[in-house]
């Protein structure tokens, strides 16, 4: 753990039990928060995520009209209508060294970081911008930023390069992707234990006296939020400890109905939609906790081969576990559009959860700044324009309710995006990958 116990947290922020190290969601009561004592530190942090899903969207149905609570949304994005005067719908952007060398490798391994790839086998990207906002944010956070996925990365070589860019979105150096977390109950510890091999125990119970004691220092409105916190605590670790046992499988069936060996510790659910929700869950309880500041989601590769045997197939014939998800993605059907709603659904979901959390004057999700995209438009590889949107407002700092259209003008860069996300965030930089001019979001 980087320098925890000499940061710039205070131990009033933390519970603490025997293994077991939780911090605390924002409170009015303990003004702890940021990292420069000059300024007025009950402000609550800026949070960044990136939620990713490969192929793309369907072709007619991601699209956005209007502005504020008069916004209309394709039915790919209509789950997120309740938010849609907290969303940015941005048209436009691309990535100029993602038009070049192969297809699914090429379109992804540098989302986040503008940079050129290396090809023939080799590895090579660049630093990505949720992790030079992890940089920016390590000795004010337990972990520095939660890399997470909801599908095992690819190895293999397509069109002359490493699969491994389908897989990753989060690097930590040129030549390094960010370790992916696939696993819930894994991605838990983290956040939590100190001591992982005590992970027999609750890390709630762990520190209820801890908490017990502090309940007795604060306001009652922050005493409800500490009751909330708890209680969210709690049902995450009861969904882990469920996680897998129901027994919906995807695709091809086995020859066994039950297992012939014990199940193993700390392993992946094998439902994608009880799986994906834990990795939300986690992401929240991660923000809400200052635990983090950063996090990517990846709900599944580029070049995916999920199945969706929870998704009522158009036919009526059973769940959509016919065909993988890249394939699936080629055929811009009815099936294909279930698909992209079950994905923007979990981005409603942590939208959703997050709004409900009230830190001072806005939400947590106010205080957030969530980007919703892909590695191409549609199934067919176009990257000419990336599909995005934008969750959050960055503490104030963005407004929201728009469509920001950048077809035709001079900047239209990701990274140029990146760079006016990194300044409200904290970090701010001259250039970044392939562009040197911010994105006008106030």
């Amino acid at each position: 753990m980087h320098n925890f116990q000499n940061n710039l947290l205070s131990r009033r922020t933390i519970l603490r039990g025997i293994g077991v190290s939780m911090a605390l969601p924002w409170l009015e009561s303990l003004p702890a928060w940021g990292d420069d004592k000059s300024k007025n530190n009950a402000e609550p942090p800026v949070r960044f995520a990136c939620l990713f899903t490969g192929n793309g969207f369907h072709s007619s149905e991601w699209w956005a009209k209007g502005e504020g609570k008069d916004m209309q949304l394709g039915k790919v994005l209509e789950s997120l209508t309740p938010h849609r005067e907290k969303l940015n719908f941005i048209r436009g952007l691309y990535n100029a060294e993602a038009l070049i060398g192969g297809i699914h490798s090429c379109q992804t391994g540098n989302l986040l970081t503008g940079a050129h790839l290396a090809p023939g086998g080799e590895i090579k990207s660049g630093i990505s911008c949720d992790q030079v906002i992890a940089l920016r944010h390590r000795d004010q956070t337990k972990v520095p930023s939660l890399v997470l996925g909801c599908e095992l990365p690819i190895a293999a070589i397509h069109k002359n390069y490493s699969m491994v860019y389908s897989s990753h979105i989060s690097w930590s150096s040129p030549t390094t992707p960010t370790p992916l977390e696939v696993y819930p109950a894994l991605a838990f510890d983290r956040l939590f234990r100190d001591n992982i091999g005590r992970a027999d125990q609750s890390v709630l119970d762990a520190v209820l006296e801890d908490a017990r004691g502090l309940r007795n220092t604060v306001s009652r409105s922050d005493q409800r939020r500490l009751d909330e916190y708890l209680s969210s605590v709690r049902e995450v670790e009861t969904q882990i400890s469920r996680a897998g046992k129901a027994g919906r499988l995807q695709g091809w069936r086995p020859t066994l109905e039950k297992p012939n060996m014990p199940r193993p510790a700390d392993g992946m659910p094998q439902d994608i939609d009880q799986h994906m929700r834990l990795m939300c869950d986690i992401l929240v309880l991660a923000f809400q906790t200052d635990t983090t500041r950063v996090c990517t989601l990846k709900l599944n590769n580029d070049h995916s081969s999920l199945r969706f045997p929870n998704l009522t197939a158009s036919s009526g014939k059973g769940g959509i576990d016919y065909m993988i998800h890249h394939l699936l993605s080629h055929t811009n059907n009815a099936d294909w559009l279930k698909v992209n709603q079950f994905f923007t659904q979990q981005l409603a979901y942590i939208a959703n959860r997050l709004d409900r959390i009230q830190e001072g004057s806005r939400t947590l999700l106010d205080n957030s700044m969530i980007l919703f995209c892909s590695s191409m438009m549609t199934g067919g590889h176009d990257n000419t324009q990336l599909p995005v949107v934008m969750l959050g407002s960055g503490g104030g700092q963005i407004k929201t309710g728009r469509i920001l259209d950048f077809q035709g003008k001079p900047n239209r860069k990701m990274c140029s995006l990146y760079l006016s996300l990194m300044e409200k965030a904290g970090v701010k930089m001259d250039s970044f990958g392939d562009s040197n001019q911010r994105l006008e979001l106030i």
